[in-house]
């Protein structure tokens, strides 16, 4: 006999449907973001970490794990995005064998030219949908869940 607790059919619904909305969200996002800048969602998502942190520079290792990527992708993108005259990577001041992303000026340039196109695209496609109760409840619910998520992946580590 299983001891598995089966969705019922509303849990299943919301569960189905918060998947569909996420990849539909995540194409229509990046699909504005290419036209209007020419960056994709990843490169959008590297310059707003790096103009967030301290002296626009994040280790590379610590960029990874915020973005929820392996290493080698990160680096992968990096050197991509580095040819592109977006990023710099350099030596870690603390320790020469930790390798820091710096956000160069065009990298600054282009997350300050693209964050009006992502944020109406965010808007259109996502805030304006919902009523201001809709957006509390779910901010509220996906900070209930990243709180678990956080909690687990920390005992993981531990």
């Amino acid at each position: 006999m299983s001891d598995t607790s089966w969705l019922n059919d509303e849990e299943s619904r919301a569960w189905r449907s918060y998947n569909r909305m996420r990849g539909l969200l995540d194409l229509e996002i990046a699909r504005d973001l290419a036209a209007d800048s020419g960056l994709s969602g990843s490169d959008y998502t590297v310059l707003v970490v790096l103009s967030e942190a301290p002296n626009q520079r994040v280790r590379q290792i610590d960029l990874a794990a915020r973005m929820l990527w392996s290493h080698s992708r990160v680096s992968h993108h990096l050197g991509r995005m580095e040819r592109r005259g977006l990023v710099r990577r350099e030596t870690h001041a603390d320790n020469a064998r930790a390798v820091d992303a710096v956000l160069t000026p065009a990298g600054l340039d282009a997350i300050e030219s693209a964050a009006p196109c992502h944020v109406r695209s965010v808007r259109r496609h996502f805030i304006d949908q919902l009523t201001a109760e809709q957006v509390t409840v779910l901010a509220d619910i996906a900070d209930t869940v990243v709180d678990h998520l956080t909690v687990a992946a920390d005992g993981e580590q531990s």
